[in-house]
């Protein structure tokens, strides 16, 4: 038996399909413009409602589940932009390490699988406010433990009433952009374009001295951000919050991003590259020669213990597994090299010098 599925069909089903998907913003209430500090705070608030010891109502355990599912993917940077972008299944194909309809996500995979081609993602064509950049400031010491670190920033907000200072103008064709009509001679006319901070969007001018936003278009706003930087991070990194940089009339906000900057304190207790980690020793000559065992202190304040049994060469790099800095990827740690540089005796007494004579070539000289 045949089954013959049109464009509109196929078109009917995929949108089901996608309809019937979990949304993780509604099982914690919250908005897609979300900060993690609201993350967890809805999902203290949801957990507690729902706990399995607490609400004994028929389905409070598997909402319980679904809550906490939510939380694991939204407090995660990387798996929201993935669930962000192509939703639940394609979160789903990246954490079981592909497969499904591809590296995608929502319609583009789907018709791309039954032949119908992939759509690009395109700009929406929205002007955004400039994003901002800001240098956060961490010790290696932090970023191999990682940290969560509350930040107070001041932005421009729009006034509450900013819609109501707004009117109508043929002139304006987008924010700050003014097109006027100029006549350079007779029968010839000109366009000019002229910079109009007046001008908030294509067709709406702001009115100036407007008694609904009388300080302006906009006013200060301090927002409270958690920024979370999970063990590994590298420096060059960044931490973003979408549409929280300064807003104004006609423009989306543009992105605050946290960009990571090692300043170590003691920046000769260790070295990165990455996940490893370099450190210089400096031992004495007599344990290059017998071996020896040393306990070291690491970053976070653990110790462990390093034993060599051999004669150790200047400049000799012995590798410690797992003792680097912790993967991004949560799945273990990279390794630790150690250089040992040897300390010579500045001197040595005749009676030293015979010893070793002894020891090093089997016999005594009468002189050295």
């Amino acid at each position: 038996m045949t089954f013959h599925l049109s464009l509109n069909s196929i078109y009917f089903f995929v949108a089901l399909l996608i309809l019937a998907r979990a949304d993780f913003y509604d099982d914690l209430g919250i908005s897609r413009k979300a900060t993690l500090k609201e993350i967890k705070k809805a999902y203290r608030s949801k957990s507690l409602e729902f706990h399995p010891d607490k609400n004994k109502a028929e389905g409070a355990a598997d909402k319980f589940g679904e809550i906490s599912r939510a939380y694991e993917v939204l407090s995660d940077e990387e798996k929201r932009q993935i669930y962000d972008e192509r939703g639940e299944e394609g979160l789903k194909r990246h954490e079981d390490g592909g497969g499904g309809f591809g590296g995608g996500g929502g319609f583009d995979d789907i018709f791309s699988h039954f032949g119908f081609g992939g759509r690009q993602r395109q700009d929406d064509g929205v002007q955004r406010t400039p994003s901002v950049e800001i240098p956060l400031r961490l010790t290696l010491q932090q970023m191999y433990e990682g940290v969560e670190l509350e930040v107070d920033y001041v932005r421009q907000t729009l006034c509450m009433n900013w819609e109501m200072c707004m009117k109508t103008s043929k002139e304006c064709q987008g924010p700050g952009v003014k097109v006027k009509m100029q006549q350079i001679a007779p029968g010839f006319v000109q366009q000019v374009q002229q910079r109009d901070n007046n001008c908030v969007a294509r067709g709406k001018m702001w009115k100036p001295n407007c008694r609904d936003c009388p300080k302006g278009k906009t006013q200060p706003e301090t927002i409270s951000l958690s920024v979370e930087v999970t063990p590994g991070m590298r420096a060059g990194e960044r931490v973003s919050f979408e549409s929280v940089a300064d807003e104004k009339p006609g423009m989306e906000a543009g992105d605050l991003h946290f960009v990571i900057l090692q300043v170590d304190v003691n920046p000769v207790l260790f070295t990165r590259d990455g996940d490893r980690l370099y450190k210089t020793m400096e031992i004495p000559l007599v344990d290059a020669l017998v071996g020896f065992k040393r306990t070291l202190e690491h970053l976070d304040g653990h110790k462990f213990t390093i034993q060599v049994d051999k004669v150790t060469e200047c400049d000799h790099v012995m590798r410690v597994p797992g003792k680097g800095m912790p993967r991004r990827s949560g799945r273990g740690f990279g390794d630790l090299y150690l250089t040992f540089e040897i300390d010579f005796p500045e001197e040595l007494s005749a009676e030293q010098k015979a010893g070793i004579n002894k020891i090093l070539r089997g016999d005594v000289k009468d002189e050295l």
